[in-house]
C-alpha cells in the first residue's frame, strides 16, 4: 500500500502543502470583527487554483485555528498574498488590540505515502506493506511481522 499516486485520494490527500495556524483573540468582540473579513477571505481561498480543503478548529476560550491544504507550496503562498488575507494579518498583528498571540507552520508532503482500499490508485485493494518505512538512521525498514 505504499504509493506515490494519490489521484483517488480525497482533496486533502492530494495536497502537498499544509498550513497549520492558530490565533488567540482578545475576546468575543475581536472574533465578531474578524468574521467580516474572514468570510471574504475563505470565499477567495476556495476559488483559488491549488486550494484543496480546510478546517477551522476552536480552543477555549478565544483561540481559532486553521488546517488548510493546497496542491503545492506555491498555491499556498499565492493565497497568503491575497488582499483579504493581508488585511486580516495586518489586523491580527496590530499590537495586542485584537489578538494576543498566534503561530503559523507550513508543512510539505513527501512524494510517497500510503493508501488502501477505495483511495488506492494502483491494484491490490487493501494490500499490506512488507516492510516498515525506514527511520532516518536506517537504510531499509524492518519487515512487518503479522500476528
Amino acid at each position: 500500500m505504499r504509493t506515490t499516486d494519490f489521484s483517488k485520494a480525497p482533496p486533502q490527500g492530494q495536497a502537498t502543502a499544509m498550513f497549520v495556524g492558530a490565533t488567540r483573540y482578545r475576546g468575543p468582540l475581536s472574533i465578531v470583527v474578524l468574521s467580516f473579513t474572514w468570510w471574504r477571505m475563505v470565499r477567495d481561498m476556495k476559488r483559488m487554483r491549488g486550494y484543496r480543503w480546510h478546517k477551522v478548529y476552536w480552543e477555549f476560550p478565544f483561540t481559532l485555528g486553521t488546517l488548510a491544504f493546497f496542491e503545492d507550496r506555491d498555491a499556498l503562498m499565492r493565497f497568503a498574498r491575497t488582499r483579504h488575507h493581508r488585511r486580516l494579518m495586518q489586523w491580527v498583528t496590530d499590537g495586542t488590540r485584537n489578538a494576543t498571540g498566534g503561530y503559523i507552520r507550513v508543512y510539505n508532503a513527501e512524494p510517497e505515502g500510503y493508501s488502501n482500499g477505495v483511495w488506492r490508485a494502483e491494484g491490490g485493494g487493501m494490500a499490506h506493506i512488507e516492510t516498515f518505512t525506514p527511520l532516518s538512521t536506517e537504510s531499509a525498514g524492518p519487515p512487518v511481522r503479522r500476528p
